[in-house]
This record gives C-alpha cells, structure tokens and sequence, in this order.
C-alpha cells in the first residue's frame, strides 16, 4: 500500500466535499486540547458548533478561568456529558495557568481531567510529536478497508504505528477523519465512489452477500 497516496487522496477528498473537520480554525495548542475534549462521546456537527460557540467568548485559560461552569455549560451544550466537560474545563484552565503551558509529554496530557490517549494524540499532533491519534473514524475506517483487524482503539494505535510511514503520522488523523465525515461514514458509506473499494474489505464483504445493491 502507498500510504503517501491514500493519505493525499483522503485529504482531498475530505477538502473538496467540505468535510467539517476542515472549517475548524484552531489557534493553538490551548484550543486544540479543549475542542478534542469537546469531541469525545459527541457527533462531529454538534462539537463544531461547540467549539465555535466557546472560542467566540474564550481566547486563553484565563478566559476559561473566569467563566462559571453554568457559563461554560450553556456554551459548550449539546455535546455529549457537557456538564462533566464544564467542570473539567476548568480545572484544565486552572491546571495550565499554574505550570505556565499546555503538556507537551503525553504523562503529562493524561493527567488533565478528561484526557485520554486519543485527545493527548492529538495534541501532540499538533505540537509537532510524531503521534496517531485514533478515534472512532480511524479506528472504523482502519478495519473497513482491512488494514488492521482490531476491537479497541489503543490496539489500532498501535498497529497504525506498525505499518504507516512515521513521516504520516501526524497528517493521518485528519486526513481520516475528513474522509470519514464524507465518504466512509458510520453509516451508508459511499462505497461506489470510494477509491478504495477495490481492496477494501468491507466493500468486498457486502458485494459478495449483497451483489445486486452495490
């Protein structure tokens, strides 16, 4: 497999079908870590409208310090358990004032309330680290395409790590994600106009039980 070119083929198939990861206009790596906060357990829409809403009002932790958590509920709503997510936006602020900057180890990232391996992943991405951050678009379209056959997402991080050129690391998230949004979605992918679907696993799967609907 070419990764170069499945990456530059999802990445613009993402950017020609306007996939809504790419209207997201992210500053720094403060806004970074709270918009993949926002994303987890949420469909992307709602967390774009979120973070849209949040940054109009929060431009640094201070921000986010000074507002209630009613204040940052109302503004982060309707993402999923946005009243937790209030609550430990806060505390990140607080947590990120105090030590001068955003965790650049990926220790540090998970000892923020609500951080994960993949908002982490994320964030390093971001800050120039070498990282594949794996939500439910890589992990779903990964074992479509049949590329890796796992159940968890820490076990596609792991064999994404395996097989995908190190340079790629970094682009692979939202070159996934972008193609996720608007051709291998959750449900009623695009298979007939993927690029893809010569090898794809999935694609083969469902042609062979399902021939006259392909």
């Amino acid at each position: 497999m070419d990764w170069d070119e499945v990456v530059e083929i999802m990445e613009r198939i993402g950017k020609e079908r306007g996939a809504p990861v790419y209207s997201m206009d992210l500053k720094n790596s403060f806004e970074v870590l709270i918009s993949a906060i926002l994303s987890t357990r949420t469909k992307d829409e709602q967390t774009i409208k979120a973070v849209k809403r949040l940054f109009s009002v929060v431009k640094k932790p201070e921000d986010l310090l000074r507002l209630s958590e009613d204040e940052i509920d109302d503004l982060i709503k309707p993402v999923g358990f946005h009243r937790v997510k209030a609550r430990n936006l806060k505390k990140i602020a607080k947590m990120i004032i105090e030590r001068g900057n955003v965790p650049d180890k990926m220790e540090e990232l998970m000892k923020l309330p609500g951080v994960g391996r993949k908002v982490a992943n994320i964030v390093l991405s971001y800050m120039g680290k070498d990282a594949i951050a794996v939500d439910t678009h890589v992990h779903r379209i990964s074992n479509r395409l049949g590329i890796v056959e796992t159940e968890r997402p820490e076990e596609t991080e792991r064999k994404l790590k395996e097989i995908v050129p190190r340079h790629l690391w970094r682009r692979l998230n939202k070159a996934f994600v972008g193609f996720g949004q608007v051709m291998c979605k959750p449900l009623k992918p695009a298979c007939k106009e993927c690029p893809f679907n010569s090898f794809c696993k999935y694609f083969n799967n469902l042609s062979m039980h399902r021939p006259y609907e392909i």
